[in-house]
């Protein structure tokens, strides 16, 4: 029987665990939180930038392509990643 729970999920209740937060910045009014993806040896590019419009939390996810092979070099460029968008973008972001 427990061989039909472990295939079928039974058993243990599992929760679902939320990306951990490698980073964060607040930069111009905005927050910026790193939440690097692992590919094999290496991490990748991956974060969130959210600020609060009229009392509603905004929320704009990016990843892009670059690779690390250490975590601190990659939550750095993630960080410097998201101050550009915001520079680039502002407010527009969410729109």
């Amino acid at each position: 029987m427990s061989f039909l729970k472990r295939l079928f999920g039974g058993g243990a209740a599992r929760e679902a665990a939320a990306p951990a937060i490698d980073g964060e910045e607040e930069y111009k009014g905005f927050q910026i939180l790193a939440k690097l993806m692992k590919d094999g040896g290496e991490y990748q590019i991956a974060g969130l930038i959210e600020k609060e419009v009229g009392g509603e939390l905004k929320t704009h996810s990016f990843i892009r392509a670059d690779k690390f092979t250490s975590k601190d070099d990659c939550v750095a460029a993630t960080l410097a990643k998201g101050r550009q968008i915001i520079d680039e973008q502002g407010n527009f972001l969410f729109d």
